[in-house]
């Protein structure tokens, strides 16, 4: 009998995370690989578009949840899951990614109707539970059955939380075999050049974690730093839309709009994005998957933030957590040519889906 899964998707991050695996799974005879987008985000430069770029299909269940608080999201995703799973569609296995709200909210789900669960890039903790991502994610692994991490950390902080060696299963990093996947594509795409910029002599800025832009002193103080460091390289900023909202709320907008060397644009969809940050002479910036891309690509990478949940790109890579007061004085080490110079973590190598069909295959054979 075909095995049925659901893949849930709900923001940008997800969406290329499911791509290189719902492409494996398609391949197989013996399962059937369903998309459930939540509509967690509902721009369609951060969703419909990346659809396109990872060559996914229209996923086969929206949801059209939205935005709102964490409450909502998290309500709202439940209600309108378990209605599928219960009147229309029952999988045989979920799959959640990643830390957003519908990540925690699907898991839920399928824990309380008994069905399987597989948390993938399970494990990765910042240690700070004002992130709301962390409460995700330590909600998701507390009830999920297979963890599939990335990276020795975080094999051992689910240890450390009691989790059983037989649960854990290292696939490594997904996000890799997006970029992969879309290799050729990337590199035809030539961004910078649509933006009037040179390979490797511009950075790109990307900043939307709430500690960061919804506080008027807090995002103030790091445009001032953002304007300073465009003096000295040019920067693509990559406007979040809650990002953009604050800046124009505060009165920086125009300032940012009117600083030379500094190019504002909106979010862009993968393809185009990774090839401006694969010809980038740095990356400054607050999200987490970009601080995995940068050390696969072996870039400079400043990540404004006081933790981060994926510390192996510290450890082994090119990235470091930078103070907001101590931004220009990273970016002249990275100028100078004296910054880290990292490696690539086991199995961050493309091949994750395959190892996980493999994971998927055998799970339904022992069952």
């Amino acid at each position: 009998m075909t095995k049925v899964i659901h893949l849930i998707a709900a923001a940008r991050p997800n969406f290329m995370k499911i791509a290189p695996l719902y492409h494996a799974l398609s391949k197989q005879d013996w399962c059937t690989a369903k998309i459930i987008h939540t509509g967690q985000h509902y721009d369609a430069n951060m969703s419909d578009s990346i659809f396109e770029d990872l060559m996914l299909p229209k996923p086969h269940y929206h949801l059209g949840v939205g935005g709102g608080t964490h409450a909502y999201q998290v309500g709202n995703v439940m209600i309108a899951y378990e209605k599928i799973c219960l009147e229309q569609e029952r999988p045989d296995l979920l799959v959640v990614v990643g830390d957003v709200n519908s990540t925690a909210a699907c898991a839920q789900v399928g824990a309380k109707l008994h069905i399987p669960v597989a948390h993938l890039e399970a494990g990765l903790r910042s240690g700070d539970r004002r992130m709301p991502e962390e409460i995700n994610r330590l909600v998701t692994d507390a009830i999920s059955d297979y963890l599939w991490t990335p990276s020795p950390d975080a094999d051992e902080n689910l240890r450390k939380e009691g989790h059983p060696d037989s649960r854990i299963q290292r696939v490594g990093n997904i996000m890799m075999d997006s970029f992969e996947l879309l290799r050729e594509r990337i590199e035809r795409e030539n961004a910078p050049a649509q933006f009037g910029l040179t390979p490797g002599k511009y950075g790109v800025v990307t900043m939307h974690r709430p500690s960061n832009v919804d506080e008027e002193a807090t995002l103030t103080s790091l445009m001032e730093q953002i304007m300073a460091v465009a003096a000295k390289v040019e920067l693509l900023f990559a406007v979040h839309p809650r990002t953009r909202k604050n800046l124009e709320k505060f009165g920086l907008w125009d300032r940012l709009a009117a600083t030379s060397g500094l190019h504002l644009t909106e979010p862009v969809s993968y393809a185009p994005f990774m090839s401006l940050v694969k010809d980038a002479k740095l990356i400054i910036t607050d999200s987490g998957g970009i601080q995995e891309e940068t050390t696969y690509l072996g870039i400079p990478c400043l990540t404004l933030r006081e933790n981060t949940e994926r510390p192996v790109t510290v450890t082994e890579g090119t990235n470091r957590l930078v103070p907001t007061a101590e931004l220009q004085q990273n970016v002249e080490k990275v100028l100078a040519g004296t910054w880290i110079t990292g490696t690539k973590p086991n199995f961050w190598d493309g091949k994750t889906a395959d190892r996980i069909v493999e994971i998927i295959q055998r799970m339904f054979l022992e069952n």
